[in-house]
């Protein structure tokens, strides 16, 4: 109930109740309720602007920010292991693989490089997670970059890998005539005495002492150059040419089970043993040239002979005898 007011009227000499004004009283009605309003609209913006009441959008919004930070918490797990994997790898293949097919390691600046220049995450700047943003984005530049660069790498180490194996094919590394067909090893490499002049003079390859038809193989993969009786001294015989600097050659056949420019396998059957040319015997020489050099014939076996083989031929083959041309 609200209180009446009173007035001293001096005229009367009494007290005269006030009557209010009614613009006043709607003019009191009005501020009340702006001022309702005003309060209410601020508390309404305070209370938007803090955690104490959310929203459901808002809230929405607030799970969707924990899963996604969740996520790139698990992706930087997973990012770790496929560095590790990737640093296995790497690994691998500058202490082994680049080293057996003796190519030069990756500097680990390079494969760790970042990127210069412009600014490649501009557009990731200005947002609430911005700096793990930016990290996580980086981070998986750097390990595509590795990838690349290890996937190029593991490119040329099949191409070594596929020329290797060209080369332990071309070397030849195997014996020309078979041990159950060979009579003997009739003379080395080295210093000999000439079973013609009898004068001690260089023998450029080794003699291998068989019956005559004996069939001959070629020691590596290659073309055969020559089969012909026009070199001094050789009489009917074969050349191949094994690439990487070799050439292989085959003296003193009877007969040529290959022709010029054909292509050869090592094991392949390509003449037989014979007499012809400056010959003492049945028998065939053989040669081994690397960059037009001849050297000793002897080192490269490893394809067809034990360790007990290899040791007699060697003890006989270091024998200062006669040469059998």
């Amino acid at each position: 109930m609200s209180k009446v007011k009173y007035y001293y009227d001096p005229d009367t000499l009494s007290y005269r109740k006030i009557e209010p004004k009614k613009s006043r009283r709607f003019r009191n009605i009005a501020l009340f309720f702006l001022g309702s309003f005003l309060f209410g609209f601020l508390g309404l913006i305070l209370l938007l602007n803090t955690n104490l009441v959310n929203t459901p959008r808002e809230l929405s919004l607030a799970r969707e920010v924990k899963n996604y930070e969740l996520q790139f918490e698990l992706l930087g797990k997973k990012m770790e292991q496929i560095e590790n994997v990737l640093a296995n790898i790497e690994d691998r293949d500058n202490n082994i693989y680049r080293l057996y097919f003796e190519a030069n390691p990756i500097p680990e600046e390079q494969r760790r490089a970042g990127f210069g220049g412009v600014n490649r995450y501009k557009s990731l700047e200005g947002f609430n997670n911005s700096e793990m943003i930016i990290a996580t984005t980086k981070r998986l530049d750097i390990i595509q970059k590795q990838m690349v660069i290890q996937s190029k790498s593991l490119d040329e180490i099949t191409k070594l890998a596929e020329e290797k194996e060209k080369l332990l094919a071309a070397i030849p590394a195997i014996q020309p005539i078979k041990n159950e067909d060979l009579t003997r090893m009739a003379s080395g490499y080295g210093w000999r005495s000439d079973p013609f002049t009898k004068a001690r003079k260089m023998h450029w390859g080794m003699d291998f002492t068989s019956p005559k038809g004996t069939p001959v193989y070629a020691s590596g993969d290659g073309t055969v150059t020559r089969a012909d009786n026009n070199a001094s001294g050789y009489g009917k015989h074969i050349r191949i040419d094994h690439g990487y600097g070799y050439m292989s050659l085959y003296g003193h056949l009877s007969q040529y089970n290959v022709k010029a420019r054909q292509k050869v396998k090592r094991g392949d059957l390509i003449g037989f043993v014979g007499n012809t040319g400056r010959s003492e015997a049945p028998h065939l020489h053989y040669e081994v040239w690397k960059d037009d050099e001849r050297i000793n014939p002897i080192n490269f076996y490893y394809g067809s002979l034990t360790a007990e083989e290899f040791e007699n031929m060697l003890k006989y083959a270091n024998q200062e005898n006669q040469s059998l041309d």
